[in-house]
């Protein structure tokens, strides 16, 4: 078994057929189907199933490639830091997020960074919910996510870099824009804007909710919060948000955002594999990008 076998595996396991990979790692079929005929042989197992549209791994097969995946983004992640430290600064910083983060709380960090460390590259990959950011720092695809903070079973460390309070936001003409703070209960019978159901601040929204027993309805899914917000503005719809410096002052004239002060706010950093093994160009972007969120709060 070696470690061109693994990662023919786990290629096949992406494509789903051996001819996808083949074409993914520019090598014949045949050579593709050696790698995994040895697999299968020093386990003992069948590690996939063939089908007349192509392969899928079996239960053992699906062991195998959760292993490999978080093996190889390991090994992958070691040898891009030493690469990065042979060439000192020149390196990269890879980043998955939401569609709207880099403008609400990275733009000004973005711009310091690249005058700090002009050789750099920085690279950011869009994921619509904390489980695909999960997924990429994984697969070793990406050195940092930031994400919406709460408790996940998967194998990283999180750390909080600003958290942001909720409010509602509304349309001037809206009777609920005359409010200067809005309760929990004043959203029993408030059809809301939402994000879809499985994003981790939808999910915290809603059990703050429920704990002071308001039970939200949504009819409109959004896939980011600018969207909420644009719609509210318009007077489509009301949405819980968070309080962003963004959506304040003469750019959104028609919009009204009222403080939920019972709720909780909610708690935004950074996911890692490990922060002993960032690179040091990956903890100078945190740290920078930490640095203007503090300023931003201290100005808000």
């Amino acid at each position: 078994m070696t470690l061109d076998d693994l990662r023919v595996f786990a290629a096949v396991c992406r494509a789903g057929s051996l001819s996808g990979a083949a074409r993914e790692l520019g090598c014949t079929q045949s050579a593709v189907s050696q790698h995994v005929k040895r697999l299968e042989r020093e386990l003992g197992l069948s590690l996939l199933e063939r089908h007349t549209r192509g392969v899928v791994p079996t239960s053992a097969g699906q062991l195998l490639h959760a292993g490999v995946a978080e093996g190889l983004g390991s090994i992958d992640h070691a040898l891009r830091r030493l690469g990065e430290a042979a060439r000192a600064e020149s390196g990269s910083v890879r980043v998955t997020t939401g569609a709207t983060t880099v403008r609400h709380f990275m733009a000004a960090a973005v711009v310091d960074f690249r005058r700090r460390f002009p050789r750099a590259s920085l690279e950011f990959q869009t994921e619509t919910s904390s489980r695909g950011c999960f997924d990429a720092l994984a697969a070793g695809g990406v050195d940092l996510a930031w994400i919406t903070l709460g408790p996940t079973d998967r194998a990283v460390e999180q750390r909080p870099v600003v958290e942001v309070p909720w409010a509602l936001a509304v349309s001037v003409t809206n009777p609920l824009s005359a409010r200067d703070r809005v309760e929990p209960a004043d959203l029993q019978d408030v059809r809301l804007i939402g994000l879809p159901q499985n994003s981790t601040s939808r999910l915290q929204l809603v059990a703050r909710l429920a704990e002071a027993d308001v039970r939200p309805v949504f009819d409109t899914s959004v896939v980011d919060w600018d969207t909420a917000i644009l719609l509210s503005e318009l007077g489509l719809g009301v949405a819980v948000v968070p309080t962003l410096p963004a959506w304040t002052g003469p750019g959104h004239p028609d919009l009204r955002l009222i403080p939920l002060p019972a709720l909780p706010p909610l708690s935004m950093g950074w996911a890692v594999r490990s922060w002993d093994a960032l690179s040091p160009l990956a903890r100078a972007f945190t740290e920078t990008v930490a640095d203007h969120c503090a300023r931003q709060t201290a100005d808000g």
